[in-house]
């Protein structure tokens, strides 16, 4: 009995201690808990776990204690009057303070072994920091150098002087058991009895509720057990990402400036940019993993992409088409929440407005740069890099939305244009489709499920999204409907998962917290979920691009190995094929091909300067005289020597060279020189190098070389000083000395025998071939022929008769000069006659003329006295002799702005233009061809992608 009365009791306080426990437990919200405590403590909450609530009434069906009779207890009498129990109330008040006393001993123990425990998980949940024992200052690592650890340990008190200060607690547990004999009012059977039937009265309640609100209930508590799951994993992963952003600062600042090494997803965008410039020609063909974002037109899928980004990056249009090219987007993790361009080193920071603006604005320039002209979309990528604090990495490709029709303003070949884009991506075997279906419109309007479900029949790599739910569940009467959507009931497409996303009220000035904030809101209070036609995991774009990365990642480790494996046989195959085709030349692409013309064509540029002044001047000299003889000729000298005396003739000479020289003598001067400079500088481009010579290269220089010339213009201020500088060498009458007079005889001779050599030219040509070449060469006259040589058999018999005849026929000798041809037979016209008497008179002048300067040759004596008292004047050597010093004092002038100026602009340009060219990679394609050059270009960029791809595998195998 006494061992039955003592066993009530245990069983009293335990449960007590365990009600008392209970309600301990109740009063610590969950709020209050440190994060990562807070996390181990739900681990093991019951509302976490998705466990059925237990049930009274299987508890009393299968209960031992039902299957007994139950006996009537024996109570104890009770007695009026004087309580006995009443006069222990020291002993009550006694037990009260111990139970107190033992309920906070036992607290503070269990506290500390639960303390122990939870920091024992949670430093097995702390990352390994190893890696990171450089950002820790030195003096930490030696700081027990300065502390005497030692000492401090042994002024502290040891594990048995504390295990003293503990209570007994064998005995605090036999004390309550005596006290608790005291106070006990019933046996055990009835305190056991009276706690299954307040059980069994508990259950009552339940036996009520119908299975239709049970499960209401349980489905309800589900989903509140899981948004609150959410919100704990969200602010869990919040905290990870200030703390990885605090690493990632320190990291990037480095203590010891260390060189980070790059990301995993930055070498394959890297990857994926060279692959993008390759033309696949040697059946190697790009099929590594893309994210590729297709939907309709203003499904939201540039707003799917933002939020998986983190920032509004894109320009944005109601209605209207925005996104008029691809734009690849690799998103990365890193300290600063920043994006850059592939080809351009300014980071554009998306916590600022502005920035946020200027880099929508620069997107909408490069789209509008790529459309060429008569076009709505291009197939030229824009590259763009996104880094931040907590983003997925991976790599999306933003297309344009597919459309159904094209409207005014498009080019009429858009939508087959914006079809071959899509599909030109997704026949990647690797690629993950994303396809964004708009919820707000109807199913059957969508055009995009179609062109998916034909490049991905099966729906192996084939993500679907349902985005603006918030409309779609507003608008459709039937929401039965969405779950055929999302399930993929309803459109011939399949699929890995299905996602429902809101993305924004529809407001473009909206922030991405607040988007996130009301899709997390609409989602809490969704019917969808509440009636489970939607999972917690298949809502929100955070959930989507969690699975997006983690496809991504799975898809990149299965088919890269792969993928660096065929560019290694195409790197063979490439190389065999030089090696047969070119042994002795070195693999040189585009841009090295390039660079080493551009050196070639400098080199060439500088030897101008190496021409010696005598070989300038020569050909200066010699040009300018070609330009200008035939107006010193024809208008100076042959009206001047029609003159009768001396000063009329010199009279004349003077007022037309002074004419000359202040109109175009100048400017004939310099275009010579420029023409001379542009012969020069052609020579040195053109001519063959020997052995060295390499004929690829002539396209090029040919080009540089008229680009070069175009651009060139000669000095303005030239023409000003070499028109003083002409007038007065051709002032000058002076002959020196005896050499000069004769170079002026001889310079005089050689034009007048070229003009009648051209003379005679001419009249050949006129009258026809002479009995010589008749007899010869089997020629004939024509009849008009024959008239010319009639009349000009009969003009050179007026001529014989009158050696002095003028320049000029007068009108009674042109009749005579026709009577007499008609007697012969010969009709002639008066216009024929003037034609033959110019050139018959100009051949009969120029011999003349030749004649006296043989008698001039000792004529300079004469010249000396000024031809006093002699019959022999020789104005014309004089004048020849003016023009020839004007030639040379000009051919000097412009040597000598040829070398200390032209040249070495003309260099200027022509680096101006290889910068140019240089920058133009199109140009240099143009230029730049042939077999040679294409083979080189596709080993290059092969060896390059095997290069990156190999470095990303050892990177990929590290990082697991």
């Amino acid at each position: 009995m006494w061992r039955l009365r003592r066993a009530a009791v245990a069983c009293e306080v335990c449960q007590s201690l365990v009600k008392h426990s209970s309600r301990m437990r109740g009063s610590s919200p969950l709020q209050k808990l440190h994060l990562v405590s807070r996390s181990i403590y739900h681990s093991r909450h019951p509302t976490l776990k998705f466990q059925r609530p237990h049930q009274r009434t299987s508890f009393q069906q299968f209960s031992s204690l039902t299957n007994f009779p139950l006996r009537k207890l024996k109570l104890c009498p009770v007695k009026y009057g004087y309580q006995p129990h009443r006069n222990f109330w020291p002993a009550r008040l006694a037990a009260r303070l111990l139970k107190l006393r033992y309920l906070i001993l036992g607290s503070a123990v269990g506290g500390g072994y639960t303390a122990k425990k939870t920091f024992d998980q949670w430093k097995d949940m702390i990352p390994d920091f190893s890696d990171y024992k450089w950002i820790v200052p030195d003096i930490v690592w030696e700081i027990d150098e300065y502390i005497d650890f030692e000492k401090i340990r042994k002024a502290l008190p040891n594990s048995e002087d504390l295990a003293k200060l503990a209570p007994d607690l064998d005995k605090i547990v036999e004390s309550l058991s005596l006290l608790k004999d005291f106070f006990t009012t019933g046996s055990p059977g009835e305190t056991a009895f009276r706690a299954t039937d307040h059980g069994s009265e508990s259950d009552k309640p339940y036996r009520k509720v119908s299975d239709k609100e049970k499960i209401d209930q349980l489905q309800e508590e589900l989903l509140h057990t899981q948004l609150k799951y959410q919100r704990i994993l969200e602010r869990l992963e919040k905290e990870n990402k200030e703390l990885r952003k605090l690493v990632l600062q320190k990291d990037d600042k480095g203590i010891h400036h260390r060189k980070l090494k790059k990301s995993l997803i930055d070498m394959y965008s890297e990857v994926l940019d060279v692959l993008s410039d390759y033309d696949a020609s040697y059946n190697t063909q790009d099929h590594l993993p893309r994210v590729v974002v297709v939907g309709d037109q203003s499904a939201g899928k540039t707003s799917v992409l933002e939020m998986i980004a983190q920032a509004r990056i894109f320009p944005r249009g109601s209605g209207e088409m925005m996104t008029r090219s691809p734009v690849k987007v690799t998103l990365s993790e890193g300290p600063h929440h920043v994006a850059l361009f592939k080809d351009s080193s300014r980071e554009f920071d998306l916590t600022k407005e502005e920035d946020l603006a200027a880099l929508r604005h620069e997107i909408e320039l490069r789209m509008r740069k790529n459309v060429k002209e008569g076009c709505t979309v291009s197939p030229e990528t824009i590259s763009l890099n996104v880094k931040g604090p907590g983003l997925q990495r991976m790599v999306l490709v933003d297309l344009p939305g597919v459309i159904n029709t094209v409207t005014s303003g498009m080019a009429p070949d858009t939508k087959e244009t914006i079809f071959s884009i899509s599909k030109a991506y997704m026949q990647n075997p690797n690629a993950i489709i994303l396809c964004i279906q708009d919820g707000s419109v109807d199913a059957e309007r969508s055009i995009v499920t179609d062109l998916v479900s034909q490049m991905d029949p099966h729906g192996r790599r084939t993500i679907f999204v349902l985005t603006k739910v918030d409309l779609a569940e507003k608008n459709v009467a039937s929401p039965s409907r969405i779950q055929q959507i999302i399930e993929g009931k309803l459109f011939p497409m399949k699929a890995l998962g299905y996602f429902a996303v809101v993305t924004g009220k529809g407001n473009s000035s909206e922030s991405i917290e607040a988007i996130r904030e009301y899709e997390e809101e609409f989602f809490q209070n969704s019917k969808l979920l509440k009636t489970s036609m939607l999972k917690a995991h298949q809502v929100t774009t955070r959930n989507l691009s969690l699975a997006v990365s983690d496809c991504f990642w799975k898809m990149v480790r299965e088919s890269v190995e792969q993928q660096a494996d065929s560019f290694k046989a195409t790197r063979f195959n490439l190389e065999t094929e030089w090696k047969n085709n070119y042994p002795r030349l070195r693999e040189l692409d585009r841009n090295e091909l390039f660079e080493k013309a551009k050196n070639e064509i400098l080199d060439e540029v500088i030897s101008l300067s190496q021409v010696t002044p005598k070989h300038w001047e020569e050909i200066l000299q010699q040009s300018l005289w070609e330009r200008v003889s035939t107006h010193v000729i024809e208008n100076i000298y042959l009206p001047a020597a029609q003159t009768m005396n001396s000063g009329t003739f010199n009279t004349t000479v003077d007022i037309k060279l002074k004419q000359w020289t202040d109109k175009q003598l100048p400017n004939k001067a310099v275009e010579v020189a420029w023409e001379t400079l542009q012969e020069e500088f052609s020579r040195f481009m053109t001519e063959p190098k020997g052995k060295e010579h390499d004929d690829i290269f002539d396209k090029l220089k040919e080009a540089v070389k008229e680009e070069s010339i175009k651009r060139h213009k000669w000095n303005d201020f030239a023409e000003d000083s070499l028109r003083v500088i002409q007038h007065n060498a051709l002032e000058d009458r002076s002959i020196s000395d005896k050499q000069q007079w004769d170079a002026a005889i001889f310079f005089m001779e050689e034009a007048l025998q070229a003009r009648l050599r051209d003379t005679e030219n001419a009249i050949e040509n006129m009258i026809g071939p002479d009995w010589k070449k008749r007899w010869l060469y089997w020629k004939n006259r024509t009849q008009e022929q024959c008239v010319h040589n009639e009349t000009k058999n009969e003009l050179e018999k007026m001529l014989k008769c009158n050696e002095e005849h003028p320049a000029y026929l007068a009108s009674d000798e042109i009749t005579t000069v026709r009577k007499n041809l008609e007697s012969r037979g010969v009709e002639v016209d008066p216009s024929l006659i003037k034609d033959t008497w110019h050139q018959v008179y100009r051949r009969h002048f120029l011999k003349t003329a030749l004649n006296h300067c043989n008698l001039c040759r000792r004529g300079f004596y004469y010249y000396q006295r000024h031809f006093v008292d002699s019959e022999l004047e020789c104005n014309d050597v004089v004048l020849f002799w003016r023009i020839q010093r004007m030639l040379a004092i000009t051919a000097n002038t412009l040597r000598q702005q040829l070398t200390n100026t032209e040249v070495r602009r003309l260099e200027k340009n022509v680096k101006e233009v290889l910068e140019d060219f240089a920058e133009d990679s199109e140009k240099k394609v143009k230029l730049l061809t042939g077999k040679r050059v294409q083979l080189a270009e596709d080993l290059k960029k092969v060896r390059e992608i095997q290069e990156k791809l190999d470095a990303f595998i050892e990177a990929l195998h590290q990082e697991k």
